[in-house]
């Protein structure tokens, strides 16, 4: 594990000593009032007060500050090292919109948030007192879920969560590239929710509609936070040449200390965040060659684009308008099939689809090719618990609430938006636990 760990440094550094988060954070403007707040806490999905927990850091206090980010974010150690925050909180900066660098708020929020789980500013949390609410079971342990249970717990509510897994924090444990964040501070944050009186199940697979059952007997709510299926594979012929992986898998044994040589040559069929992830990663694991293979043009691409600059800077290709129609190879990999498309006239939508181009075959010679165009909806769901609906893949809920076609089911995260970042699960996760709590007031669930 640890000669691969080393391989990954870190993109997001931590900051060494209070003395240089004080400095960092005292370049903050501390824009904001009651009533126009800071530009980068209106960006935070999560709502964390960011002026806040900055102003906490820059007066000496890293306790204070991580108790401001814990109060929206119980999972705010782990969003400081994964959130996209270029386009969110630092690409809110009035520093930046001035031509100066925007505050590191990210680097700031784990300084903080590792002093209390990590350093000498660690406490033993108290359960919150009162009278109680009701019992919600929170299926799964990702950070929406986690989120949630948090949430849920401050309001009263006696909660359970269960996992499937050995572990908590679901894709950010395990397909999160490793120069983002490996483990920690899940497993803290997840102890800390436990102090404060979350049950937490692992290993307990939700996996069935008796399973649901037994769930529905014995609480009053139950939240969904499943993420999304197994990775979407390619039905093209070669699929099961030695090779040829599928990227959540390829990264969770990476993550692992399991990583399996790429050889020289990398393709990387997609253009999600995924898929970049993968090619920076191959890159690190020694591969000269990285080339990510993509059926449409940069300005579709659903991958953030200072993530696509940022990979090509350190080298990955881009075939753009590609399309891969097989592998090639005996009893192993040794290229990719292609074929050049163009896309279509916008339609109705205003999605423009791509079109091969007869004559353009050609084979990409590659050692390794790793498959990263998305994962399967969970849609089995809508046939263990009754009202659930699914539209183009996504779980339908109230916008507003969270609250799905059932009204004791709340959900959020990948299953709900089809796929986006750590901090808007746990923005899904808190919504529908407010909603929860304001539900229960109203009814009088109490116990």
């Amino acid at each position: 594990m640890q000669a691969v760990r080393s391989r990954f440094g870190e993109l997001r550094p931590a900051l060494r000593n209070l003395g240089e988060a004080a400095v960092e954070a005292e370049r903050c403007l501390s824009c904001g009032d009651a009533y126009a707040p800071a530009p980068c806490a209106v960006a935070c999905p999560a709502g964390i007060d960011v002026p806040g927990f900055i102003r906490a850091l820059s007066e000496g206090d890293p306790g204070r500050a991580a108790d401001v980010i814990f109060r929206d974010n119980p999972v705010g150690g782990s969003c400081a090292r994964v959130c996209p925050t270029p386009v969110l909180c630092e690409g809110a900066c009035v520093l930046e919109h001035e031509g100066e660098r925007a505050v590191s708020i990210a680097r700031l929020q784990r300084f903080a948030t590792d002093y209390r789980l990590l350093g000498p500013g660690a406490s033993r949390e108290e359960q919150p007192e009162g009278p109680r609410l009701g019992r919600v079971a929170v299926i799964g342990a990702g950070p929406g879920g986690l989120a949630c249970a948090g949430e849920l717990n401050a309001l009263g509510f006696d909660v359970t969560v269960f996992e499937a897994r050995p572990a908590p924090g679901g894709l950010v444990r395990y397909a999160i590239a490793p120069y983002r964040q490996w483990q920690e501070p899940l497993d803290e944050e997840a102890d800390r929710l436990r102090r404060r009186g979350v049950t937490l199940r692992f290993e307990t697979p939700v996996d069935g509609p008796q399973a649901l059952r037994r769930l529905e007997a014995e609480y009053d709510f139950l939240y969904l936070g499943v993420g999304l299926g197994e990775d979407e594979a390619l039905d093209l012929p070669g699929r099961d040449l030695s090779g040829v992986d599928l990227a959540l898998p390829w990264i969770e044994q990476l993550k692992a200390g399991r990583a399996a040589a790429v050889g020289e040559r990398v393709a990387v069929i997609g253009g999600g965040n995924t898929a970049i992830d993968v090619a920076r990663e191959a890159l690190r694991l020694g591969a000269r060659d990285v080339t990510v293979i993509y059926r449409r043009t940069m300005s579709e691409m659903p991958a953030y684009a200072f993530e696509v600059e940022e990979a090509q800077a350190e080298g990955v290709r881009f075939l753009w308008l590609t399309l891969p129609t097989g592998f090639i190879g005996a009893h192993r990999l040794q290229g990719v099939a292609c074929q050049y498309v163009r896309l279509s006239e916008p339609d109705a939508a205003g999605h423009r689809r791509p079109e091969a181009l007869p004559g353009t075959d050609f084979v990409f010679p590659c050692d390794t090719a790793i498959s990263a165009i998305g994962q399967a909806p969970r849609r089995i769901l809508a046939e263990w618990i009754p009202g659930l609906e699914f539209q183009g893949g996504r779980l339908v809920v109230d916008k507003e609430t969270g609250r799905t076609g059932n009204p004791r089911y709340y959900a959020g995260g990948d299953a709900v938006n089809g796929g986006a970042t750590a901090v808007q699960a746990v923005s899904d996760g808190t919504r529908a636990a407010r909603a929860i709590g304001r539900r229960a007031q109203a009814k009088g669930v109490a116990k």
